[in-house]
């Protein structure tokens, strides 16, 4: 993404860096795509609730290295919840222009879809954007970035033959100038949601819808899962309709922060690894505003977390 493209150029741009430490960035980012076990073909997703047939022009990482990814890498809180992450063929999950999409699934009953004709989005999107800024100032004083909800990106559109709910936003973090995409799919299903959230720039915007057919098309429930399964007056009905699902007051997950923790955690990263030899480097700049460097440290990769093993309980995938 254009961030990180930005933060690496920052980094290396710096005049009284040596060209180890360029080395370095590189070699930080190469040690971790290459640990990164990806997989394709069919996945038999935790829970059995449903199938996951890669997509063409995607690979899949598991539950437990997408935690390392979203948690450790990018800086959000760890999700127990998420099934993995799809993530571009020739793209790494720290290149410049790469978005995920990241799927999980929500058990929260039978979602009736009556009232699927009647939202008014307008309204639906001025309620959201008075909440949201009700809520900043907390959201502050917990160390999080106030956020800005522009707009609809994308509006919200339910699918009734294929019951996949679609809507994206737009955000603004804080005073950073570049706003994040919150692209959002709902499967529906006997007994719950599929949940997929792109986590990308606005920048991503029509790559992500580009690819968003091929991506509903790759899961599948499991026999007796599936939408036209339910048993009425046998299985749990939701507390949330259709509209309940696009006010997000029942799935609130951490996708409203990813992109942007993902940028402020790899900033650390890189700081803590790749300068490690720069002593205090914001506190000791001398009066004309040089950087007053340290000698240099190789402890770039030593700094790197160490991302977990492939999960032993999944089935291998049938390529």
């Amino acid at each position: 993404m254009k961030t990180i493209r930005v933060i690496v150029i920052m980094l290396l741009s710096v005049p009284v860096l040596h060209a180890q430490d360029a080395d370095s960035t590189r070699l930080f980012i190469e040690k971790i795509e290459s640990s990164l076990q990806y997989q394709t073909g069919k996945i038999t997703l935790k829970g059995d609730v449903g199938e996951l047939n890669v997509p063409k022009g995607y690979r899949y990482l598991d539950p437990r290295q997408s935690m390392y990814v979203l948690s450790d890498l990018y800086g959000n809180p760890k999700d127990s919840a998420v099934l993995g992450l799809l993530v571009p063929e020739g793209l790494g999950v720290l290149s410049d222009g790469v978005y995920l999409f990241e799927i999980s699934y929500e058990a929260i009953g039978y979602v009736k879809d009556d009232d699927a004709d009647d939202i008014d989005y307008d309204d639906l999107l001025e309620e959201q954007q008075k909440e949201m800024k009700e809520a900043n100032p907390q959201r502050v004083k917990d160390g999080y970035p106030s956020i800005e909800f522009i707009g609809w990106a994308s509006k919200p559109y339910y699918d009734k033959e294929k019951k996949v709910l679609h809507w994206a936003k737009e955000l603004k973090f804080g005073d950073n100038e570049i706003h994040t995409l919150n692209y959002n799919l709902r499967i529906l299903g006997r007994k719950g949601v599929f949940v997929l959230n792109a986590i990308a720039s606005m920048s991503e915007l029509e790559a992500v819808k580009s690819n968003v057919d091929a991506v509903i098309g790759c899961i599948t429930y499991t026999e007796g899962n599936k939408y036209a399964d339910y048993v009425p007056d046998v299985d749990e009905v939701a507390a949330w309709t259709i509209g309940g699902l696009v006010a997000g007051k029942v799935l609130a997950k951490v996708g409203f922060f990813a992109l942007l923790l993902k940028f402020w955690k790899f900033i650390a990263l890189g700081v803590v690894g790749i300068f490690a030899g720069i002593r205090k480097w914001w506190a000791n700049r001398n009066g004309d505003g040089r950087i007053i460097v340290a000698p240099q440290s190789d402890t770039t990769i030593q700094a790197l977390p160490e991302p977990p093993a492939t999960e032993k309980n999944e089935q291998p995938p049938l390529t």
